[in-house]
Formats: C-alpha cells, sequence, structure tokens
C-alpha cells in the first residue's frame, strides 16, 4: 500500500503532534497490522500507557480516522503514527477484510464520504488529496447544536492553553533571573542540564516551539570562541525576555504564537488572508539539517529570491524521524535552480515559508544576483521588526575573506568600509579570492557564509 510520506507533516496539526507522530512510527508499538483489499482501508493496534492497546483506522481515500485514545488533537499521534508506519513501509501490513472494530466505524463514515465525486473518483491505491477530505467534510450534514459545542470546546481549549503559555513564560522569566542571580559563568558551564530542565518545563506549558528553542540554546552558545560565549548568552537571554514580552502582550499575532507555541498548519497559512505568495526563479543556498534531542531531524533550506518581487530570502523548514526518508529531493542541492511558488508566513520580517509548487530549471537560464541592501541597514531592519530574531540573512558586496595573526578569519568589503568576524572555516579557495559578491546569515555578531561569486563562478559553503 502506497501512501505519499509528505502527507503526515500536512496533517499533523502542530509540530508536537507530529514529533509525537514520528515516535510512534516503529513496529515494536504496534500489532494487528493490516489493509483492506483495494488498500483504501488501513488499522492497526497501538500499544499505550493503559492495559488495552489503541484501535487505529485510516480510510485512505479522504485521509479520514479514527482512534480509542482519548486525544483531543484530530488527528492525533497515534493516527499520525499509523500513516507514517505505512508511508515509509517499516513494518508488513496484512491484507484482508477489516476487523469487526473497523468495519463498525466504516460503516458509519463511508455512507456520508461515498456520497462525493472527489471520494469515489481516486483510484486505489493513489496518494490521498487534502482537498478531497475538505469536499467529503463540506458534504456531510451541520448540526448546529453540534458545531456549537465544537466550536465553545475549541474556545475553551484555546483559552487553557494560552493561560498554561503564560505560566510557561513566568517559569522562563523566573529562570533567567536565576541564572543572572547565580552568574552567567556558571550559567555557561552548566548550561545544557539547566536549559533541558527549564526547556521540559516549556513543553508541560504547552510552549513547545519556545522549549525547542531553549533546548538549543546550549549548542548554538558552546559552538562560539569561549571569550564570545558570555556575550552571546546575555543576548541569548535577552531575546528570550523580549520574546516573552512580546507575546504576552499580543498572544493572537501568528508569529508569536509559531515561535513560542507551534507553527500553523499548511491549510491554515494558505487560506489566511496576510499569507503573502511569491512567484519567482529561486536559487538554493546551502540545506542543513541537524537532530533534536526527540530525535526528530531538522532540515532547513536558504533560497535566494532571482525575481523582482516579494522577500529577497525564504528558509523552508521540513521535520522527518531519522532515516524517514522525507527529505528534500535532488532539486535542492547548494547551487540548483527552480521555478516555484512560495507562501511566507505571515510575520513583519517574512522569511520561513512553504513551497506551493516548483518546476527545475536548467542553470544556464538563470538570472544573475539582484542588488540588496547593505548590510548593516539589513541587520538594523530585522532586528527592529523582531528583536528576538537569531539570524538574519545577508547580501554582501565585493570583498575578499582574510586572516589575522590570531587565524581569525575575516570577510572585509573591497572599498574597506566594512569588515565582519566569520563563524567557523570557509573552503580554503575562497581565501584571498576576489569575491564579486557574497551571502550569509548573520549570528551571535558573526557572519556565517553560505555562498559566494568569484571569477571562477559561484562559490557554496555546506
Amino acid at each position: 500500500m502506497k501512501i505519499d510520506p509528505g502527507i503526515v507533516e500536512q496533517l499533523a496539526v502542530d509540530q508536537a503532534s507530529l514529533r509525537a507522530g514520528l515516535g510512534l512510527a516503529k513496529p515494536a508499538k504496534w500489532s494487528g497490522l493490516g489493509h483492506s483489499p483495494d488498500e483504501t482501508l488501513l488499522w492497526g493496534e497501538c500499544a499505550g500507557s493503559g492495559a488495552r492497546p489503541y484501535r487505529v483506522m485510516v480510510d485512505a481515500r479522504d485521509m479520514g480516522s479514527k482512534c480509542t485514545c482519548p486525544s483531543r488533537k484530530f488527528p492525533c499521534k497515534h493516527v499520525l503514527g499509523l500513516i507514517c508506519l505505512c508511508a515509509g513501509q517499516k513494518a508488513p501490513f496484512t491484507p484482508g477484510a477489516p476487523p469487526e472494530w473497523v468495519g463498525e466505524w466504516l460503516a458509519r463514515r463511508r455512507p456520508k464520504a461515498a456520497t462525493t465525486p472527489a471520494a469515489t473518483a481516486r483510484p486505489a491505491g493513489t496518494p490521498p488529496d487534502l482537498e478531497a477530505a475538505r469536499q467529503v467534510q463540506q458534504a456531510m450534514p451541520d448540526d448546529p447544536k453540534a458545531e456549537a459545542r465544537r466550536k465553545e470546546a475549541a474556545r475553551k481549549r484555546a483559552g487553557e492553553t494560552t493561560q498554561a503559555v503564560y505560566d510557561g513564560l513566568r517559569t522562563l522569566e523566573q529562570w533567567i533571573g536565576d541564572q543572572l542571580r547565580l552568574g552567567l559563568a556558571s550559567f555557561v558551564d552548566n548550561m545544557p542540564e539547566r536549559c533541558r530542565q527549564v526547556a521540559a518545563r516549556l513543553v508541560d506549558g504547552k510552549a513547545t516551539a519556545l522549549a525547542s528553542r531553549v533546548d538549543e540554546l546550549p549548542a548554538r552558545i558552546l559552538a562560539l570562541p569561549a571569550g564570545a560565549r558570555l556575550q552571546a548568552s546575555v543576548v541569548e537571554l535577552g531575546k528570550l525576555v523580549q520574546l516573552a514580552c512580546a507575546f504576552r502582550a499580543q498572544p493572537e499575532r501568528p508569529d508569536l504564537r509559531r515561535l513560542v507555541c507551534t507553527a500553523e498548519t499548511r491549510d491554515t497559512l494558505l487560506v489566511h488572508p496576510d499569507t503573502q505568495s511569491v512567484h519567482a526563479v529561486w536559487e538554493v543556498l546551502v540545506s542543513q539539517q541537524h537532530m533534536q534531542r526527540d530525535r526528530l531531524v531538522v532540515q532547513t533550506t536558504w533560497l535566494l529570491n532571482l525575481g523582482d518581487d516579494g522577500p529577497r530570502f525564504a528558509m523552508l523548514v521540513d521535520f522527518f524521524s531519522k532515516g524517514a526518508g522525507m527529505q528534500r529531493s535532488s532539486l535542492f542541492t547548494p547551487g540548483a535552480y527552480f521555478t516555484g511558488t512560495l507562501a511566507f508566513y505571515p510575520a513583519p520580517f517574512p522569511l520561513r515559508a512553504i513551497l506551493r509548487e516548483h518546476a527545475a530549471l536548467p542553470s544556464a537560464d538563470a538570472p544573475d544576483w539582484p542588488a540588496g541592501a547593505p548590510p548593516r541597514a539589513a541587520i538594523n531592519a530585522a532586528l527592529l521588526a523582531e528583536p528576538w530574531r537569531l539570524e538574519v540573512p545577508l547580501m554582501l558586496p565585493a570583498g575578499r575573506i582574510m586572516h589575522d595573526e590570531a587565524k581569525q578569519l575575516w570577510w572585509r568589503a573591497a572599498d574597506g568600509s566594512l569588515t565582519l568576524p566569520l563563524a567557523g572555516d570557509v573552503p580554503p579557495v575562497w581565501l584571498g579570492t576576489d569575491l564579486a559578491r557574497a551571502i550569509g546569515l548573520w549570528a551571535h555578531d558573526r557572519l556565517a557564509l553560505l555562498a559566494a561569486r568569484s571569477a571562477w563562478g559561484r562559490l557554496y559553503h555546506g
């Protein structure tokens, strides 16, 4: 039975559900896995905290699902785990007649679903489509009382979540005060353990995105030279306080909820009135991966807009479990070009986006790099809009890379007007080379170069 692995990310209501679902995609947690002969229905039983396993079933025609767990999220992590298990072909699904409990659920829902052309027109085994699922839901008769109860329950859950986040932010601010009181030198020495403890408390407070940021803070700080860690710690903790204050003042702002709670789903983003869609020619600058402590791999792809409209840079973020095979295709290797439409998450400084559609473009057809804002102006504009931002992409003018007596690498503008310290090393061919243009990420008062243009063509780092 074939299911597109990307459907798991589209169905997940938030990143926490996605992480939990991918964590359940392990054969040892499941029993009774099966699918119908026409490959439109799959089921399984997942071991939970109780004596009885949770019964999970999915109608692959429109991705309707049912689970016996008490979760209020739909779909729950068990449904996502079952779909991921099938999509990744990590365990055998036995074909055959569905169990009685699956048949009962199917009898209740398929008479309604089957009335829509979108549900019946799909051939067996083809990837499911979310638009068909929405059409199925719209075709079902509405129950005004049930709809009112759902809205009231949703409003209550949203209120409870916001209050839990407030409590988590108070815990974070108290924790930051404790670090300052105990001394930053002690904080740097014990950073991983201390950050892990407060991150766990933020997860309990529904501030999952903020928890991930705090949990990854030691990796960012400890990667810096020892002499820069104290100052970077002050800056990082200050940005956390600014973000907490901003969320408390405007808890409904989409960009703040994205940084504190979780990112919007794909469907929510596409229908949001402030979503900006940009169609252009894009150049892939770099694709980076790192693994979180929950063994979820985060893949970040930086793109350059070679057109004249829309944000100059874009950042695509994907999440997948190690070995799940959900990373982007070879089209997104550094130096590749494509035409595509990106939908940007609403924010004062739009940067993160999702890819709506794309097509490959031969490198010979790609236009030259466009002009960008001066580095100082770009940094100031980004941090004035979002003071808690960790990275700022920069378009650099002509310059070259040199090192000082201490072997510290620097990028220096050709006219001598600007000199910036570099984070990490660069390929030897870059040293001393005249770079007509360069692109980098500014973070912690250091520049991480991503790409450059020289007399030998374009160079990519990473």
